[in-house]
C-alpha cells in the first residue's frame, strides 16, 4: 500500500523553533518589527537583560540603550544600516532592567517577505561584559607599562627586531644615547658600538649568545649621539611568540661609569671598613673598662686624699702620698682619653692656654712615640688663649704626632709650633677673625698631590694592612671644624708634612675667665653643717664618697639605689642635699633627680658620672660633676648647688 505523504504541521514547527530560542541562554535573541518595537522574547534575552516577556514585549528596543546613545540617536542608526546594508553589526553598552551596563555585540538582520516587503528585523545580542573588562584590564596594564617603561629615565629600554634594527625607544634612551625617538627607531643598534667592538662583530655576538643561551649580559664601552663614551651595563633577552618564534630582542642598557668608579673606592674601602669594625668593637670594650676604671680611680683618689690629710707632717709619708695621688690623677685623664676614644663626646669648649696644654700632654707623646723621635715645641712669647675642648684637642694632637711619626720609617724629627693668624674677611671655610694656628710637622718622606688631596677622607690611609684605619685625619678635621676652625694640610714629596689646626682664639670674656680662674678653694673655710645623702650601687665608691664627705665636716648618710634613697628620704626631712650616682639599676640617678623633684621640690641633686655620653639634653639641665673628683672639686659643686 503506497505511503501517503504528510504535511508538515505548522504548529509543531513553530513550537519546535521556539523550543529551540528558549534553549538558547547565552544569546538574547528575539525579534522587532518595522517600528523597533519588541515582538518576542527568548530566555537568553530575559537573563541578559532582566525583563519578562509580557514585561517587554511591545516595547521599543531603544531603552536598551544607554541614554547618551538614545540622544545620539543609536537605536534608528543601528535599524536603517540594517535595513540598508542587508546587517548591522557591531559592540557597545546596554543598560539592563536594573540600569546596570554591560557590553554587548549585536547583530541585526531585517527580515523580508519573498516579495522583499520589510517586515521587522531579528535581533542577536552576546553579552560581553567580562571580554569588555579583561580587554580594558589589559589595554590598561599595557599604558600602565609604557607610562612605567617611558617613565624609566635611568635604564634605556628599548627593542629590537630578529634582524637588529631598534623598534620603539624610552625616556631614559634618549637621556642616556642622546637620541631621539624619530631619529633612531628603524637604525641598527651597532651605531652605539665603537667601531672596533663593530669590526669584531659584537653587535652579532651579543644577539648570537642571546639566542643560544637564552639571555647575554655584559658590559662595555658604548657611543652617544654626541660621539662620547660611556661604560654601560647591557642586558640582552631573546622575546617569543606563544609559538616559541623569535620576534625580537628585548634590551637593557645602563650607564654606570660613575657606579664603576664607586666600585673602586668601595673595594679600597673594604680593608677599611674591616678595621673601622674592629676600631669600633675595641671602642666599646674600651668605654666599660674606662668606666669601671673610673669608679676604682673615685674610689682610689678620695681614699688617698682623706689619708693625705690625716697622716702626720712627715715629707717622706707625704712625697709618697702625693706620689699616689698623681699617678691616680694621671690614671683619670688616660680614662678620659680612654673614653674619648669609645665615643663621640659633646664638646666642652673653654678658653686653653695652648703652651700650658702642650707641656702638660709632653711627657705622654715622648712615650707613645718612642725614642727614635725627636720632639721640639716651638712656641712664640705671647700666645693668645685658644677656645676648645681641651680632651678632644689633646687626642687631635696626639693622632698628629702619630701620624707624623708613622712617616718617618727610621725615626726623625717632629716640631709642634704655634702663631696666631687674623682674617680680615670670610674665606669660605673660615669666618673672620682671630685664630690660633696649631702645627705638626715631620721630616718624613712626604705626599703627593693625589695624596695629600684624599688625605682628610674617612678610612682613607696609605699605611699597610693592620697598621691604621685611615680615621686619624679624618677625626681631627672634624674636631676642627666642629670647633669653629679647619685642618689644613701642606706636603711635598721627600720634603715632609705640616698639619695645621686652625681654632679660634678666646673673646676677651674667655680670656677674663682663664685669667681669673677660680682659685683653689679652702676647704675648712666653705664647708657648711650640711647632711648629704650619697646614692651608689658600687659600695666601695659609696663609701670612698662618704668619707670624703666625712672628712670635710659634712654628714653622710648612704644609699645604695634609687628606691632605698627615696625611702631615706621620707624617713629623714633633715637631709640639705643629694649626690646620686647617674648609671644605676633599678632606676637612674636621673630618674631619681625627678622622683625627688615632684616630692621634695626644693631638694638639690648633684648627679656624678664617668659617662659623659649617658647625659641627654635633659640630665645636662640638671647639676652634675664627672667622675672620678676630689674633695676639692666636690666642694665646689656643693657650694654652687647650695
Amino acid at each position: 500500500m503506497p505511503q501517503v505523504k504528510r504535511k508538515p504541521d505548522p504548529l509543531m514547527s513553530d513550537d519546535r523553533y521556539r523550543l529551540l530560542l528558549d534553549a538558547v541562554t547565552d544569546y538574547a535573541i528575539y525579534m522587532l518589527d518595522t517600528q523597533g518595537l519588541v515582538s518576542s522574547w527568548n530566555a537568553g534575552a530575559k537573563r541578559f537583560k532582566g525583563y519578562e516577556e509580557e514585561e517587554i514585549l511591545g516595547q521599543h528596543f531603544s531603552r536598551f540603550y544607554t541614554e547618551e546613545d538614545r540622544a545620539n540617536g543609536m537605536p534608528q542608526l543601528a535599524l536603517l544600516t540594517a535595513e540598508t546594508e542587508g546587517r548591522f553589526e557591531g559592540e557597545g553598552w546596554r543598560q539592563r532592567k536594573n540600569g546596570e551596563r554591560f557590553w554587548c555585540h549585536v547583530v541585526i538582520d531585517p527580515i523580508r517577505t519573498a516579495s522583499g516587503a520589510l517586515i521587522g528585523y531579528a535581533k542577536v545580542t552576546r553579552d560581553l561584559t567580562e571580554r569588555k573588562m579583561a580587554e580594558e584590564s589589559l589595554k590598561q596594564s599595557e599604558q600602565q607599562f609604557r607610562i612605567l617603561v617611558d617613565g624609566v629615565t635611568d635604564y634605556a629600554l628599548y627593542m629590537l627586531n630578529p634582524e637588529g634594527m631598534i623598534t620603539n625607544w624610552n625616556t631614559g634612551a634618549q637621556r642616556i644615547k642622546g637620541y631621539t625617538p624619530k631619529e633612531i627607531i628603524g637604525r641598527h643598534y651597532s651605531v652605539f658600538f665603537s667601531p672596533e667592538d663593530v669590526a669584531k662583530g659584537e653587535p652579532q655576538r651579543g644577539l648570537n649568545r642571546a639566542l643560544a643561551e637564552g639571555r647575554f649580559e655584559s658590559q662595555g664601552w658604548r657611543i652617544r649621539k654626541d660621539g662620547t663614551r660611556f661604560w654601560a651595563s647591557v642586558v640582552v633577552d631573546p622575546i617569543r611568540n606563544d609559538l616559541g618564534a623569535l620576534i625580537g630582542f628585548a634590551k637593557i642598557t645602563r650607564d654606570i661609569t660613575d657606579s664603576m668608579e664607586a666600585q673602586r673606592a668601595l673595594e679600597k674601602a673594604r680593608e677599611s671598613l674591616f678595621q673601622a669594625q674592629k676600631m669600633e668593637s675595641l671602642g666599646r670594650l674600651t668605654g666599660g673598662i674606662a668606666h669601671d676604671f673610673n669608679n676604682l680611680l673615685m674610689v682610689i683618689l678620695g681614699s688617698l686624699e682623706v689619708v693625705r690629710r690625716r697622716v702626720p707632717d712627715e715629707a717622706r709619708i707625704l712625697n709618697l702620698l702625693d706620689n699616689a695621688i698623681q699617678g691616680a690623677q694621671r690614671g683619670a685623664s688616660l680614662t678620659q682619653r680612654m673614653l674619648a676614644f669609645a665615643r663621640s663626646q659633646k664638646l666642652v669648649v673653654e678658653a686653653l692656654d695652648a703652651q700650658v696644654l702642650v707641656r702638660g700632654m709632653s711627657d705622654m707623646l715622648q712615650r707613645a712615640l718612642g725614642p727614635q723621635t725627636r720632639i721640639e715645641v716651638r712656641f712664640p712669647l705671647r700666645l693668645s688663649p685658644l677656645l676648645a675642648d681641651s680632651n678632644q684637642l689633646e687626642m687631635a694632637l696626639l693622632n698628629l704626632a702619630v701620624n707624623a711619626r708613622d712617616a718617618m720609617a727610621t725615626g726623625g724629627q717632629i716640631v709642634i709650633a704655634a702663631r696666631e693668624e687674623t682674617l680680615a674677611a670670610d674665606d669660605g671655610e673660615l669666618k673672620a677673625g682671630g685664630y690660633v694656628c696649631l702645627s705638626v710637622t715631620d721630616s718624613g718622606a712626604g705626599m703627593d698631590a693625589q695624596t695629600l688631596e684624599r688625605a682628610r677622607e674617612p678610612f682613607f690611609t696609605t699605611k699597610g694592612v693592620g697598621k691604621g684605619t685611615g680615621l686619624g685625619l679624618s677625626m681631627v678635621h672634624g674636631f676642627a671644624q666642629q670647633s669653629g676652625g679647619r685642618l689644613m694640610l701642606s706636603s711635598e714629596v721627600g720634603q715632609g708634612t705640616t698639619a695645621e689646626m686652625w681654632l679660634p682664639v678666646a673673646n676677651v670674656s674667655a680670656q677674663a675667665e682663664v685669667a681669673n680662674a677660680a682659685p683653689v678653694i679652702g676647704l675648712s673655710a666653705t664647708v657648711q653643717a650640711l647632711t648629704v645623702l650619697v646614692v651608689d650601687d658600687d659600695p666601695l665608691v659609696l663609701l670612698s664618697t662618704a668619707a670624703m664627705l666625712d672628712d670635710l665636716g659634712y654628714t653622710a648618710l648612704q644609699a645604695s639605689s634609687g628606691p632605698e634613697a627615696l625611702e631615706r628620704l621620707a624617713g629623714n626631712p633633715n637631709i640639705d642635699v643629694v649626690v646620686t650616682d647617674l648609671a644605676m639599676p633599678e632606676m637612674t640617678g636621673a630618674e631619681l633627680a625627678q622622683q625627688i623633684k615632684q616630692r621634695w621640690p626644693t631638694l638639690p641633686v648633684l648627679l656624678a658620672s664617668g659617662y659623659a655620653d649617658k647625659l641627654d639634653d635633659t640630665d645636662l639641665a640638671l647639676p652634675h660633676i664627672g667622675k672620678p673628683f676630689n674633695q676639692n672639686e666636690l666642694v665646689q659643686a656643693l657650694i654652687e648647688l647650695t
